[in-house]
């Protein structure tokens, strides 16, 4: 067990656990009211893109040459931590909605957690753990703003933002879930 523990402060575990749950929490406040509509999915994608950033930090380790002396393999280790960092960002979510105002549906939590954390394991492959968190950041900008999707492109583009059930929001996260898992299990961070 204390193995685990030091595992998860390299990571900086503790510290994105706390970010997440604040960013959560900052959400869900102005939300209680109402205001956004009860079928607006850009609150609920911002709490969840901010979860994912948050948790990016610790796909990386502290000291490269002491990563490399584990003794457990590191392509297992490296998938719990993407799909365990994925499940506890869409739980923080789910716990705070569980408070009070219903912001989303489990199955678009689930979604859009596994395709940003999948876009999260892209970028730390691509940049580094420091950097891992700009993938997710393009793409949630590019989805706010992009024009209404109408086209299967626009939509693919803006999957994070369309309801549980549309074939391309689905297929977009779960290719983005699997990829990016996949990648970062077995090629690891960018040095």
């Amino acid at each position: 067990m204390r193995w685990l523990t030091l595992y998860a402060r390299s990571r900086q575990v503790p510290a994105s656990l706390a970010a997440v749950v604040i960013s959560a929490v900052a959400v869900w406040a102005p939300a209680r009211d109402g205001s956004g509509g009860p079928g607006d999915p850009r609150l609920p994608v911002l709490v969840l893109a901010t979860g994912a950033m948050a948790v990016s930090i610790g796909l990386s380790g502290q000291d490269l040459a002491l990563d490399r002396t584990a003794a457990i393999r590191w392509v297992p280790r490296r998938a719990a931590h993407v799909l365990l960092c994925g499940a506890g960002v869409a739980a923080v979510l789910l716990t705070v909605q569980a408070m009070g105002e219903d912001m989303a549906t489990t199955a678009f939590v689930v979604r859009d957690s596994a395709g940003l954390m999948g876009l999260v394991a892209l970028g730390a492959v691509l940049s580094g753990g420091q950097y891992a968190w700009t993938l997710p950041f393009a793409w949630l900008s590019l989805s706010f703003f992009a024009p209404p999707p109408t086209s299967a492109p626009m939509q693919v583009a803006s999957w994070m933002l369309l309801p549980p059930g549309t074939a391309a929001g689905t297929w977009t996260a779960l290719v983005l879930a699997v990829a990016g898992t996949a990648a970062y299990a077995v090629a690891g961070p960018r040095r």
